[in-house]
């Protein structure tokens, strides 16, 4: 595997995670250019084909069994109950309307059942009311409405100011108002917020988060990977209104709305279609979110599994060392993405609250105050100082962007296979993309480590392997890693992948990684997986070497 390429990002780079659902849709796959296993200063142009394409369209619908009980004693969320209850359909933005005629945000990310948040919006319209949804399955509806406010006054709130040193982008908006969380179930939301006497409608996320964990499948909202990739009011951690990467934020804010898919951030994309999924078979989940896991050392005690969503590039040393803690207890990993566990960030307060501020200063790590003070460098996992390559929580290790490649089986027998019917060097196309990881033990690699899937993929000229990969540890957790980011993208996909949808996925792939899924999650939901599955290590017969 080549070596990390120099540190810095032209606006080609990642503009494809952030483009609102249907105008990556109508863009279509187009060409792909540039590859890096990090980031270049000044690299490709805007690649056409945004990454972000996926619809929210249904589940592909295959044969459930009753999923698994939560065990006796434990409280919590019952999913089938919940999914019993009527969706509501109508939950889409549809048409946004006019930029900045609605939007908002919570001054939480997430809150206990019961808890209340604070609501910051900004609106031309005189009054707006909020919708909470609950994603779920819902009989395919993917949404319930748990909560509707009366019309409240609205006010176009300041301008947000831009920290000079660090390109902070910040508002000081008055709370709008305060929301009481009763008789919410747990589980990801969005808010829509619908401008009364004009038009304009936006999404808030936020996530009722599990008090414990203990005997259920864990979904965690990649919240911080959201915000790094939000450039509401001009910045992100990518680049700045010029589209370069020194002009890009060294911290970004919590407190302001999401720019990308009408509010939704990178939730619609990368984590609803597995939400649907997990809540149809009805196993027992719990929620939280990133920055949760970081704070709260014992929440992962007991649970039965973590599953780390679409894209998850961001973690602070604490997520990442609760996560191993938990895996290293016997609790199962699930990485249905690629790109996972890359950056190392720091979670600072906001004027708001704990936790409001990302920090990662990626290559500029020496101008951090807090590295001056002696916390860790916010730089990727892999690289100096204080290196420690994402491969050995992971398995595999983020191996380049961008390609647009076919996912070809290599060990069908496996047990994630079962139902399948896929047969040695069948080929998927377009399931591997945008960015990849591999199986590469010139890093950390636990073993015995299993290869599913290798795919040859050629990034920039550079002939590489995608891989789908399973291994097992002493505890008996089992850990899965995908390697490539349109897993869960995958799981809407539908038809013969024409016209550009969902980046030319078909059925074909969205009933393997259906039925894989369904596989993973039921076997996670059931205890540590290496007990009864352990994984046989493959390496040398895949590679060649060992």
């Amino acid at each position: 595997m080549a070596g990390p390429a120099a540190d810095g990002e032209g606006a080609g780079r990642r503009w494809f995670l952030g483009i609102a659902t249907g105008a990556a849709t109508a863009a279509g796959l187009g060409a792909v250019a540039g590859c890096s296993n990090d980031d270049r200063d000044g690299g490709s142009a805007k690649g056409s084909g945004a990454e972000s394409g996926a619809e929210s369209g249904a589940a592909s619908e295959s044969a459930a069994s009753g999923g698994q009980r939560a065990p006796a004693g434990t409280h919590g969320l019952d999913v089938k109950a919940e999914n019993a209850l009527p969706g509501h359909a109508d939950w889409p933005v549809g048409k946004a309307g006019p930029a900045r005629a609605v939007e908002g945000f919570a001054d939480k990310v997430s809150v206990l059942p019961g808890e209340s948040f604070g609501l910051h919006v900004s609106t031309t319209a005189p009054r707006f009311t909020v919708s909470a949804y609950r994603m779920g399955w819902y009989g395919g509806a993917r949404a319930r409405l748990v909560w509707r406010s009366e019309a409240l006054p609205g006010t176009r709130q300041p301008e947000p100011t831009v920290d000079a040193g660090t390109r902070t982008v910040r508002t000081r908006w008055a709370r709008s108002a305060t929301v009481e969380t009763k008789d919410w179930p747990e589980g990801s939301y969005l808010l829509r917020l619908d401008a009364q006497g004009g038009e304009g409608r936006r999404f808030v996320p936020l996530t009722v988060r599990s008090a414990t964990t203990a005997g259920r499948t864990v979904v965690v909202n990649a919240v911080a990977t959201w915000q790094a990739y939000n450039r509401w009011g001009g910045y992100g951690s990518y680049d700045g209104p010029g589209g370069g990467f020194a002009s890009r934020s060294l911290a970004v804010s919590f407190d302001r709305p999401y720019e990308y898919d009408d509010g939704a951030g990178l939730f619609l994309v990368y984590e609803a279609p597995l939400i649907a999924l997990a809540e149809r078979l009805g196993i027992p989940l719990a929620y939280t979110t990133t920055t949760d896991v970081a704070r709260e050392k014992r929440l992962l005690e007991g649970a039965a599994a973590v599953l780390s969503l679409g894209h998850d590039e961001y973690w602070s040393p604490e997520q990442r060392a609760h996560v191993t803690a938990a895996r290293d207890a016997g609790t199962n990993i699930a990485i249905l993405g690629a790109n996972c566990c890359f950056r190392r960030i720091r979670l600072e307060a906001s004027d708001l609250g704990p936790d409001r501020t990302l920090v990662c200063y990626k290559s500029s790590y020496e101008q951090d105050p807090g590295f001056k003070r002696g916390q860790p460098a916010t730089v990727d996992f892999r690289s100096a100082p204080g290196a420690d390559p994402e491969s050995s929580l992971l398995g595999v290790i983020y191996d380049g962007y961008p390609v647009d490649a076919p996912y070809v089986v290599t060990n069908p027998g496996h047990w994630l296979f079962e139902g399948t019917g896929a047969r040695a060097g069948d080929r998927f196309e377009h399931l591997v993309g945008v960015e990849y990881d591999k199986v590469s033990t010139g890093f950390p690699t636990p073993r015995p480590i299993e290869i599913l899937a290798h795919s040859p993929v050629v990034c920039e000229g550079r002939p590489s392997h995608q891989d789908t990969a399973y291994y097992t540890v002493p505890s008996g957790a089992g850990v899965f890693a995908t390697g490539t980011m349109r897993w869960v993208e995958a799981l809407d996909a539908t038809g013969d992948g024409s016209g550009g949808r969902n980046h030319g996925l078909d059925a074909r792939s969205g009933a393997l990684t259906t039925r894989v899924t369904e596989n993973l999650l039921r076997v996670f939901a059931a205890g540590p997986a290496g007990r009864t599955r352990p994984a046989q290590d493959n390496v040398k017969a895949v590679y060649g070497s060992s």
